[in-house]
């Protein structure tokens, strides 16, 4: 790559950041996994002169790998334009690919003039694991066409390049997701916290296709996995400060241990605090239910999580509108915002309740997390699937999400590696209550059901000795933890 080159391929990638064809945050990928950078080039369609200099670039790209080829054809749909002005700029007819053949008319799936034995070269804007380009490569093949090669906007590093050359098709890519972040990073657009956290997942989330792509049982696999990883890799994958703090704090005091604290006198949660501090990452309230609250209580259960070094967590579950919730957080007896470092919300009023809680937050903005329920632990809970699936949307699509820190739920259901399951409901022994609370084992819920954090109420605050339930539960779920991931306990 000559300066010139260089220096234009620079240009270019501030100005696709600064038309927002770059995203950061949560994004669920085609192939099923979740990834913290998005490329929208869609969006340059809206831009003459950005399509105009990509496809320039492109073009003396091709040139300078002196490729041969008779057509070219753009992966649909996003690579069309792009596909049109090569064609243009090179003189070489282009050939469009359905993604269904008409159900009228020629019925064809190729459209353009050609005769079988001649080559096409592919043109995509973006490749993850190289499905798309080979989806593009079989229907051309099928017409007798031959396809060696694909040209490519970015490559996002993550085994596309391997697995279509495994197929018979060579990759070029004009941009790598690593040099376009050096780019960002130098130019002030992003941190190096957030570049680091992208290389770190880069390197554990590579897609590998199991076989060929023409293999309709073709899998892809080294899918990154969030109960495969241990809370040190996964802090650098969070968009919450909290979250990241969180994770540390639970790394370093070695605990996934939460106790509910569901007692009505004051003086009997500080002591419960005092008592278990050592052994805990949260202490989780009911502010509604103390009967003798005070402000003057609040700080000194600060001062005790401070020096203990765990969080408070207010088990709210905000479930209004977004300015009822928004005071609901900050006014009244309990001013919550001003001590609980985690709330509790249901995501029944939709994306707004998360934009009422964070409308508040004012100087605490990246001091509090969201756990959203996605699951109720009681049984007969009127909660669906469905339900579910959409807590989930809630809590990695959307503005808020920076505030989101996890969800509450009792089976797997969090693919995002940057966010918390929080399991209730934890006994050493299975069993229930009266009340239809049901309870799993710490083992169960974590390596089983997938929890990160489990809470427990009765099992220690009803114990003859809180200290010993306490390090006896912490031990167990620490244990659990360890084997889940395949790191020792010690």
């Amino acid at each position: 790559m000559t300066a010139t080159n260089e220096t234009k391929l620079k240009a270019l990638a501030l100005k696709l950041f600064e038309i927002n064809a770059f995203k950061f945050g949560d994004f669920k990928m085609k192939v099923g996994i979740n990834s913290p950078v998005y490329f929208d080039l869609r969006v340059i369609v809206s831009y003459p002169d950005v399509m105009d200099t990509l496809a320039d670039l492109i073009h003396g790209f091709m040139r300078t790998k002196k490729l041969s080829y008779d057509h070219v054809c753009g992966v649909p749909y996003t690579a069309l334009p792009i596909a049109t002005l090569i064609s243009v700029k090179d003189s070489k007819p282009m050939l469009i690919r359905r993604k269904e053949a008409k159900d009228y008319g020629t019925k064809k799936l190729i459209e353009g003039k050609f005769g079988p034995g001649e080559t096409c070269l592919i043109i995509e804007d973006v490749v993850t694991s190289g499905s798309s380009i080979m989806d593009t490569v079989k229907d051309l093949r099928k017409e007798g066409l031959e396809v060696t090669d694909a040209i490519v906007v970015v490559d996002r590093e993550q085994g596309g390049a391997l697995n279509t050359e495994n197929n018979g098709v060579k990759m070029h890519s004009l941009f790598t997701l690593s040099f376009l972040l050096q780019v960002l990073l130098d130019a002030g657009k992003i941190e190096k916290a957030t570049v680091d956290a992208v290389a770190k997942y880069i390197q554990t989330c590579q897609i590998k296709v199991d076989g060929s792509f023409m293999n309709a049982d073709a899998k892809v696999v080294n899918k990154l996995s969030r109960t495969g990883m241990t809370f040190d890799a996964r802090a650098d994958l969070t968009k919450s400060e909290v979250t990241k703090n969180l994770f540390k704090l639970m790394s370093l005091k070695k605990t996934n241990l939460c106790v509910a604290a569901d007692l009505t006198k004051t003086d009997e949660i500080l002591t419960l605090a005092k008592t278990i501090g050592p052994h805990i990452c949260i202490l989780k309230l009911h502010v509604d239910i103390i009967e003798d609250f005070t402000q003057e209580f609040i700080a000194s259960l600060k001062n005790i999580s401070k020096m203990h070094n765990f969080l408070l967590m207010e088990d709210r579950k905000f479930a209004d509108i977004g300015n009822t919730v928004a005071l609901q957080f900050t006014s009244g007896v309990f001013r919550i915002n001003e001590w609980a470092d985690l709330v509790t919300c249901h995501s029944l009023p939709g994306q707004h309740v998360l934009k009422g809680l964070k409308s508040l937050m004012g100087d605490h903005l990246g001091q509090r997390g969201v756990f959203l329920l996605a699951e109720l632990s009681s049984a007969g809970n009127l909660i669906t699937a469905d339900y579910t699936q959409k807590t989930m949307k809630m809590a990695t699509e959307g503005a808020d999400i920076d505030i989101v820190t996890g969800v509450v739920s009792q089976n797997n259901v969090l693919d995002n590696p940057g966010l918390i399951q929080l399991t209730p409901g934890v006994k050493l022994e299975q069993g229930g209550d009266e009340l239809g609370q049901q309870y799993n084992t710490p083992l169960h819920v974590v390596k089983e059901k997938g929890a990160d954090i489990a809470v427990v109420g009765r099992g220690i605050y009803q114990a003859k000795n809180m200290t010993v339930a306490a390090e006896n539960y912490k031990n167990a779920l620490w244990g659990a933890y360890c084997e889940r991931v395949g790191i020792t306990s010690d």
